[in-house]
């Protein structure tokens, strides 16, 4: 069974977390997640949460803090979802590779659909907003 390693960036601003939406494909079609990617032969999860936003989302963003690691089995894969707490630095977050995002209040964080993966981290962030 395939493993991948992924790196996930959790924005928050004025009390929101930023979501966005994966594209109508594959097993995790239309779920909800927190912005990353695969992480590149070599690569820390910093450096591919740095290098995936600048990719997917156009923005130069900093790493605040390690939050979590989460190992996963889906169906046809096994994941390892090392998530960041992050800050943009400069652009805005601007999705291509997604088909919506949000900003999320912490009473808004169950209306959208997460990955399963995803979701110990929306448990993470719903403690860390007001």
């Amino acid at each position: 069974m395939k493993h991948i390693e992924v790196a996930a960036a959790v924005f928050i601003q004025h009390n929101k977390v930023f979501a966005a939406q994966r594209k109508n494909e594959g097993e995790l079609a239309l779920y909800w997640e927190f912005p990353g990617g695969k992480l590149e032969h070599g690569e820390s999860g910093e450096e591919a949460a740095i290098r995936e936003i600048k990719e997917e989302l156009s923005a130069e963003i900093a790493v605040v803090k390690y939050l979590t690691t989460i190992v996963h089995q889906y169906t046809t894969f096994k994941i390892t979802l090392i998530a960041y707490l992050c800050e943009v630095t400069s652009g805005n977050l601007t999705i291509s590779e997604h088909i919506a995002s949000r900003w999320l209040a912490k009473e808004e964080l169950h209306t959208v659909e997460w990955a399963a993966a995803d979701l110990p981290i929306v448990a993470l962030v719903e403690k860390m907003l007001r």
